[in-house]
């Protein structure tokens, strides 16, 4: 890297062999050659079709094409159909997701604007911004997007507004002389200026140091560009479940096909049970319920503020263990605000200055009369900080329009960022009076008198002593402080530099980019639910730990740091300290990465919260990015997964709550379908072991998984969260969906459904009857996974719950019950779906053997209910014994 800002100006202007008078066209040609266009690089996409394809890239998909082809050789029409209709269907799905993800580096190129002004063979021309090359002499001025990256070698007052790379709200003074340092953190060089950011004031001549791909925003498409997407912890539990699902379905099904030839079963007859087994195995609508529950999730998350572009991020949502938050529009207003008034010899809040006391009143003319920026209905033009003058006097109800008309400005000096000063002359009660605002350190040299209640007087050693330790006391605090003076003149005329000597001080005015209001209550929520709350900002350590301490991320024992102290550690030392450090200052696109990798690294899951193009690699990198929706520019919202459309960081902690809650809705859906299909398992496999005909067609096996099952599994989907859900820790980044207890449960429930259906089957007598006893066991596994929806709602009985407190899960049971009567009754159906008449007291049986596995498992909810509430009565009793004891 070259180190540009710390080069003199004459010996960069050599190192690029050009004058100020420009590049000739053959230098700007050769430059091109040499370093190509002004543009960013993108890889090469993937195709419709290669995307397409890559979605038959799974075990699971594997085994039901194989189930399919074997049931297409075996002329069995409608499960071939219905089969590679779900592979299809999937692939689609799969395809059209893939084409809504990244479209970063297309918004880093809208960034650069469409044409540039340089000056070249000694004329000022305006060309595209691609054609802009190193050596290029730039000229730029108020309003102007800089094009790429650069050395300062003329500045007229320039002010560039860089907060969309390095998170600083305020605009940065940019200087000519070089900076004399080995190492400087990007928005300390302030002889530079950078490609995407915005000329706020002044004007400059700079000098092309970087285009393309070599420019900071550059850099920052490269990073994006390596960094990889990660999985949500469903994703990962999923993909494991679903290769750990696929090796046993494989095992079982050439047990069973073993198992048939041993028996001397046609070959086709042993494939058809082997099929059937693999249907029955695979939870085909498990990917399409997971995707619509969170669907369903990000539609709810919709109405609070929260947009979901990627829709697994729901689930990882309610994981998230660390935040990462950015400070400015993210954790503050993005707007500057006055704090603190040292005027009459006293620390005052903004609110409680005062027109009464003149010289409050004094103060605050000098502030809006010496000042060119207005707020108007909203709509707040010029400086922040000359902004947040005038809005303090919107508070005690002074216009700034009409006291500049009543006080016109006769004469002036504007601000420049050498002298540090700006001056202006007015008429007030008939004097002459020249206000002029600045650094302390520039005013306090020049001012001979103060003004008190008691009047003008000389400034003592002890007045510049206590004005020095309330400037020393603000800044410590984080508050950006200016100091205001005036001085009386014998005439109306142009002002000069010779003026601004002989001051009367009137006072400081502090301010600060303050919290949001909600953002204390905010982190005190993360804090509950088991969340570290971490501010990472580009603005300076000062500033940054002022405001988190104020709401509550830095606290006692915590660090703050800056980049530069980030360089300096090697990965495995910032892993040792990072749960120590609690805010970053200074920090460049690369430390954002390194700190979120470093929590990664720990096993923890990652939210990061930004609103600038500087995030955009760390959103990325981030198992959950999350971008700001009003503040934020659109590369950060194009490599974000969640877009909050309030930019209010109190919504986040609400969705944590929503992706909780979706979570445990996610896992009892899962809950369902893996249980449902254990029965059909077990069913297949206890036929097989015994020698008894098969119970099921492989067609009854995918009515039952595709439709019966998957509208009571959405409807599980729409339980209620619970509200005390943020009390709880957040789960570990290795912690499976499917432990111990969870596999038991659905081992049991599904146990419990395979054997009153096998007792069906038993009824309807396969051995003489067996497309009777085939119809009846199919019957009644259906009616029990019916029945079972209701039990897969949550941990509570259905009385806990609330029989009709989730409607949707009646209306599933309800559709579901039609469709089953619809293939058991109607004729065509009864063909299509391998069904035989029964008479009634089957029917009857089969009613009555598929509720009784609800039936015991909402007993056993009940049971245990029961016992949980008097052992919580008990312990309650003994509390209250032991108190009356205390009292006693």
């Amino acid at each position: 890297m070259s180190k540009y800002f710390s080069i003199e100006t004459e010996e960069i202007l050599e190192k690029f062999n050009v004058s100020k008078d420009g590049l000739n066209e053959k230098q700007v040609d050769e430059n091109i050659s040499k370093y190509g266009l002004n543009e960013l690089n993108q890889k090469k996409k993937k195709s419709v079709l290669q995307v397409f394809i890559s979605q038959f890239k799974d075990l699971l998909i594997f085994i039901l094409i194989a189930a399919g082809i074997i049931s297409m050789l075996s002329n069995n029409v409608e499960s071939t159909i219905v089969i590679f209709a779900v592979i299809i269907l999937n692939a689609v799905l799969g395809t059209v997701q893939h084409f809504k993800a990244e479209q970063s580096l297309d918004s880093l190129k809208a960034l650069s604007a469409p044409s540039a002004k340089v000056i070249r063979n000694g004329s000022k021309i305006e060309i595209h911004s691609k054609n802009v090359v190193p050596g290029d002499i730039l000229v730029l001025e108020a309003g102007d997007l800089i094009t790429a990256d650069g050395r300062v070698i003329e500045s007229y007052s320039l002010q560039v507004n860089e907060s969309s790379l390095t998170g600083e709200s305020l605009s940065v003074d940019k200087i000519t002389e070089k900076i004399d340092k080995e190492e400087v953190a990007l928005g300390d060089q302030k002889n530079m200026v950078f490609s995407g950011s915005l000329v706020t004031y002044g004007r400059a001549l700079v000098l092309v140091t970087n285009t393309g791909m070599k420019t900071e925003i550059g850099k920052i498409a490269t990073l994006m560009d390596e960094t990889q997407e990660k999985k949500t912890p469903l994703q990962v539990t999923l993909d494991d479940f679903s290769k750990k699902l696929a090796i046993i379905i494989l095992a079982i099904c050439a047990i069973v096909f073993g198992l048939s030839l041993y028996r001397k079963m046609p070959v086709l007859d042993s494939l058809m049970f082997a099929v059937a087994l693999a249907v029955a195995a695979i939870p085909e609508a498990l990917s399409s319920i997971v995707t619509i529950v969170l669907a369903l999730g990000t539609q709810k998350m919709a109405k609070e503020n929260a947009i979901i572009k990627k829709i697994r991020a729901v689930e990882g949502l309610g994981s998230v263990s660390i935040i990462c938050s950015d400070k400015t529009g993210t954790l503050t207003q993005n707007k500057m605000t006055v704090r603190k008034v040292y005027v009459d010899k006293k620390l005052i809040n903004g609110s409680e200055i005062s027109l009464d006391n003149k010289v409050q009143e004094y103060l605050i003319k000098n502030s809006i009369l010496c000042n060119d920026s207005t707020s108007r209905e909203g709509k707040e033009i010029g400086d922040p900080t000359e902004v947040a003058l005038v809005n303090l006097g919107h508070d005690i109800e002074i216009d700034e329009l009409n006291l500049r008309n009543e006080y016109n400005r006769l004469a002036e000096i504007p601000f420049d960022s050498d002298r540090k000063l700006m001056s202006t002359l007015h008429k007030i009660d008939g004097k002459n009076i020249m206000f002029t605002k600045g650094a302390l350190d520039v005013i306090l040299d020049r001012v001979k008198y103060i003004m008190t209640s008691d009047g003008v007087r000389e400034l003592t050693l002890e007045d510049k002593n206590e004005i020095l330790d309330v400037n020393r006391s603000l800044s410590e605090s984080g508050l950006r402080v200016l100091s205001f003076a005036y001085r009386q003149l014998d005439e109306v005329r142009e002002l000069t530099l010779e003026d601004e000597y002989d001051y009367t001080f009137l006072g400081l005015i502090s301010m600060i980019d303050p919290p949001r209001e909600e953002s204390k209550q905010a982190v005190a929520d993360c804090i509950t639910a088991g969340i570290k709350p971490i501010m990472i900002t580009g603005d300076h350590k000062i500033t940054a730990s002022a405001i988190a301490k104020e709401i509550g991320i830095l606290r006692d024992g915590d660090r703050a740091i800056e980049g530069l102290e980030i360089d300096k550690m090697s990965d495995e030392e910032l892993r040792e300290n990072v749960e120590h450090i609690s805010v970053y200052a200074r920090v460049s696109p690369e430390h954002k990465i390194r700190i979120v990798k470093a929590w990664q690294d720990k096993g923890q899951i990652v939210a990061m919260t930004g609103d600038g193009v500087n995030d955009a690699p760390a959103l990325k990198q981030a198992d959950i990015g999350i971008a700001m929706g009003i503040t934020g520019t659109e590369v950060s919202k194009d490599a974000a997964s969640v877009i909050l459309t309030d930019d209010n960081f109190a919504t986040i902690v609400k969705s944590v709550s929503n992706g909780r809650g979706i979570y445990n809705n996610i896992k009892n859906s899962i809950k369902f379908l893996l249980s449902g299909n254990t029965s059909g398992i077990i069913a297949v496999l206890y036929s097989s072991i015994m020698a008894l005909p098969m119970p099921f067609a492989a067609v009854h096996l995918l009515f039952i998984n595709l439709l019966t099952d998957s509208l009571p599994a959405i409807s599980i989907g729409m339980e209620k969260s619970n509200r005390d859900l943020l009390k709880d820790k957040p789960r570990g980044k290795n912690e499976s969906i499917l432990n111990k207890d969870f596999l038991l449960g659905i081992g049991f429930e599904g146990l419990l459904i395979a054997i009153f259906t096998m007792v069906a089957f038993y009824i309807g007598n396969p051995k003489e009857t067996p497309l009777t006893a085939s119809t009846m066991a199919f019957a009644t596994l259906c009616l029990a996974r019916l029945f079972h929806g209701f039990n897969c709602r949550g941990k509570g009985s259905i009385f806990k719950l609330g029989v009709f407190s989730n409607k949707y899960v009646w209306y599933a049971f309800g559709v579901g019950l039609v469709l089953l009567n619809a293939v058991l009754f109607v004729p065509f159906l009864q063909n299509l779906f391998e069904v035989e008449n029964l008479a009634f007291n089957q029917y009857v049986s089969i009613y009555v053997l598929a509720f009784i596995p609800t039936l015991i498992i909402q007993l056993k909810k009940v049971i245990f209910e029961f016992i949980e509430n008097k052992k919580s009565k008990n312990n309650s009793n003994i509390n209250r014994s032991g108190e009356l004891k205390d009292i006693a």
